[in-house]
């Protein structure tokens, strides 16, 4: 079993496999994660569209299940989503 500091994770960038799409930095995401047994359940990264932001429009994020992340490497975390 490999072992990986909470802090390093940080500044890894997380990747869509199927498209090739950077959808934001771990450390601007957040975890959600089960409450009884403490287990991560997904990740929520924020939405970085410049027009909701211009709009006054607020996003939630987009949730990427913990069941999706199939990388954790040096530099990028790669997940597969649709």
């Amino acid at each position: 079993m490999n072992r990986i500091r909470l802090s390093e994770l940080g500044d890894k960038e997380i990747i869509n496999l199927n498209n090739g799409a950077r959808l934001g930095l771990l450390n601007e995401a957040d975890i959600i994660f089960d409450e009884e047994t403490g287990k991560i359940k997904s990740l929520v990264a924020p939405e970085k569209r410049l027009s909701f932001k211009l709009l006054g429009l607020e996003s939630n994020g987009m949730e990427i299940p913990w069941s999706a992340i199939r990388k954790i490497g040096y530099d990028m975390i790669i997940v597969e989503l649709d």
